[in-house]
């Protein structure tokens, strides 16, 4: 191929830039090629470096580019507007492609998105990052293609690589836009489905391929590259969004089924969920769902808690519109959806985040204040405040873009302290020498305070498992801003004291009391997670001690105490029929479990529990303040015995007697707030449940016998580790 020179005089460049431009490391190389105005034309330069002629096509005559340098061509058109045009390029094969140029086309972000982006406070980043099909008019017909942008202030140049250009990204250099640290290109022809990465070129010289930090779509794991996604969802859940946004959840009902999406069921999609865990989820009775983290991660037995793609829903189980349809359908069935989110940490894996432009640009680059030594992972550098856009824009993301309606913070404990989990010497102190993270803090209360502005009627939990003061208080007065806390100490204490056994539970009682003591420091859900049937623990059931018909008692007494004790709560999935072996992600659960009668009657009680808690507001109305909830007698550790009461401010009033000895009570007189017939909402040693039967037929008349400081009381027969819930009979409105 020889270098010829075109009539008229091109824009001159010198040949260090043709060269930077010619092998894609040119930090603006729009400025190079496409049309420019020089001394009253137009020159085009068009880098196609395997291309045996290209010609300029325009309304007018199509105008042949010459080669100049290195596969870059360029042609020299009259006049001092660049016009629309084509390229039409012909290779060895003889067929000539017309196709449109990437450099003809003005920047994607606007100076408003730029400002927002460089400042950190861009609340809906991913309209602006990550790949966006686009369509532009033009006289020689409408353009469509995708326009790519990505966050890399210390990269010496990006380049983009994909299924559309044989991963050889020169020929798709991206523009540095300045001060706030984007690249960007558009690129015509691109459709959806496209697989990508951004090729990062760092400063030592060396190329690195990088996923997408904000693609919305991946490839289906190990495979790691970004997929371009175009959404053309439409949604049917106005109605609950309508009923969402005017209510206030935290004063609700909330009754939550935890699930891990890849073994309820293994083998089933999106959609296919969509059908089997709605239904499920609906006989039960629950209220909500929460996914364990769907945001993609290569690695499935993480869980999903070590998260690669932060705005893209796994490919295991399909596009992102079939998870829209998967939450979707819940609403429509009355179900609220919950999401896990891991903004605590990353993995190090290194075509994702680690080191994304040469520098630790997402991580702390302290590193005693970088990395998770227990976890092997990176942290977040929540004092940037581009990174903390990333992780604040990604919360609204998931609420917005997929009407999630509420977010369980993971690990929270981890980002709140410098030294957890760190021996002395191993971190660092902040800046007023204390053991708080309070960027960490500071980029919590942004995050909850912007969710819940942006999307009222949602939920925002925090796992915590300190002390930390004022995690669900409002930001306004120094609290993270989080409106649940999973409730730690009620789990640890509830589990320990289960596994005794009845004779010994008598000297634990105090682990059974002491919930109450703190109970409205925080507003608390109540876990039985995952975490709890995993790495050795065992499942629930085999947590109870005693045979096996006393293990499924045990777990059924246990599910009625924590159903009835204030706060909201959460049941890992396959604890509602008492799974005997331990969960693993690499199998579905023990489905076999149901053709047990006493599996099935755990499951029966979990549904009449459910029941029972949606219709008594007293169970759920005022689970955060000591209106909603009374001892009647907390001191009868000699029986392994509990009696309180739940009641609102209307009338609404459960009595709940819990014993959890291995013998029954005949005749124990539990103390009435007030006189008449009551009757035996539930009783977990019930026949149907596979309980031995010990129960109260029929309705219960009060004595005026004085009890526990009451002038009304009861003698009843209390099932062996069982419990029976009391309502007042039909028309039984007390004094």
């Amino acid at each position: 191929m020889t270098d010829e020179t075109p009539a008229l005089a091109p824009l001159p460049l010198h040949e260090d830039t043709l060269r930077a431009i010619a092998y894609g490391y040119h930090h603006d190389p729009h400025s190079v090629l496409g049309g420019h105005p020089y001394e009253g034309n137009i020159t085009i330069r068009i880098l196609r470096p395997f291309a045996r002629s290209v010609r300029v096509l325009t309304l007018d005559e199509p105008v042949d580019a010459v080669h100049e340098h290195e596969g870059i061509w360029v042609a020299v058109l009259p006049g001092e507007t660049i016009p629309d045009y084509r390229l039409e390029v012909t290779y060895e094969d003889g067929f000539a492609h017309v196709m449109d140029d990437p450099y003809r086309f003005m920047p994607t972000l606007g100076e408003v998105d730029q400002h927002l982006i460089g400042e950190g406070r861009h609340e809906e980043l991913w309209n602006v990052l990550g790949a966006h099909v686009r369509t532009y008019p033009s006289v020689l017909g409408d353009v469509s293609g995708v326009s790519f942008a990505v966050w890399a202030p210390n990269a010496r140049a990006v380049r983009l690589v994909g299924d559309f250009n044989h991963w050889q990204g020169a020929q798709h250099a991206m523009r540095s836009l300045g001060s706030c640290g984007v690249w960007e290109i558009f690129v015509p022809g691109v459709q959806p489905g496209a697989r990508y990465k951004f090729e990062i070129g760092y400063r030592d010289g060396s190329w690195h391929q990088k996923a997408d930090p904000m693609a919305r779509g991946t490839e289906q794991p190990p495979a790691t590259a970004s997929v371009v996604i175009q959404s053309d969802y439409e949604w049917g859940d106005e109605a609950w969004i309508e009923r969402r946004t005017n209510t206030n959840p935290h004063n609700g009902p909330v009754s939550i089924y935890e699930v891990h999406l890849g073994s309820w069921r293994a083998g089933l999609g999106y959609r296919e969920l969509a059908d089997e865990l709605t239904a499920y989820v609906t006989n039960l009775g629950f209220t909500h769902v929460e996914f364990m983290p769907v945001a993609e991660h290569p690695f499935g037995g993480s869980w999903g808690y070590q998260v690669t793609s932060y705005y893209a829903p796994t490919a295991r189980f399909g596009h992102p519109d079939d998870f829209r349809y998967l939450v979707d359908r819940l609403h429509q069935a009355g179900i609220g959806v919950i999401v896990d989110w891991v903004p605590a940490h990353f993995p190090k894996d290194e075509w994702a985040l680690a080191r994304f432009d040469g520098t630790a640009l997402y991580e702390d680059p302290d590193p005693l204040r970088g990395e998770h030594q227990d976890w092997g992972t990176l942290i977040f550098n929540f004092g940037r405040n581009e990174v903390r856009n990333f992780l604040v824009a990604n919360a609204i993301f998931w609420l917005e873009e997929f009407h999630v309606d509420g977010l369980r913070v993971d690990a929270v404990a981890s980002m709140l302290y410098l030294d957890y989990s760190r021996e002395e010497g191993q971190w660092r102190p902040n800046a007023f020498g204390g053991r708080e993270n309070l960027e960490a803090i500071s980029f919590l209360q942004e995050a909850n305070a912007t969710a819940y502005k942006r999307v009222p009627g949602i939920m925002m939990m925090a796992e915590e498992s300190t002390a930390f003061p004022g995690v669900t208080g409002e930001t306004a007065h120094g609290g993270l801003g989080f409106g649940l806390k999973w409730n730690m100490g009620w789990m640890n204490d509830t589990l320990r004291y289960m596994q005794e056994s009845p004779i010994n539970r008598r000297y634990h009682h105090g682990e059974l009391t002491f919930s109450m003591v703190y109970a409205y420091s925080e507003q608390f859900v109540l876990p039985i997670s995952h975490d709890e049937v995993v790495h050795g623990k065992g499942s629930l059931l085999a947590r109870m001690p005693g045979d096996h018909w006393q293990q499924v008692a045990g777990v059924r007494a246990m599910l009625a105490y924590m159903w009835t004790h204030p706060g909201k709560q959460l049941l890992f999935m396959g604890s509602e029929f008492g799974q005997g072996g331990e969960w693993s992600e690499s199998r579905g659960l023990d489905w076999w479990h149901y053709d047990d009668p006493l599996h099935a009657g755990i499951a029966d009680l979990t549904t009449d529990l459910n029941r029972l808690y949606r219709a008594h507001p007293a169970l759920w109305k005022h689970d955060f303040t000591p209106d909603g909830f009374e001892w009647i007698d907390a001191n009868d550790g000699n029986h392994n015995t509990l009696v309180y009461m739940r009641k609102d401010n209307e009338g609404d009033v459960v009595v709940v007697v819990a014993n959890f000895a291995g013998v029954p009570h005949e005749g124990y007189r539990v103390a009435l707030p007030f006189g008449g017939e009551w009757v035996e909402a539930i009783n977990t040693d019930a026949a149907k449940f596979g309980g031995s039967g010990v129960v109260n037929v029929g309705p219960q008349q009060a004595e005026e016998v004085s009890w526990c400081g009451r002038q009304h009381s009861v003698a009843l027969r209390v099932p062996p580790l069982g419990a029976l819930m009391l309502t007042p009979a039909k028309g039984n409105k007390g004094a």
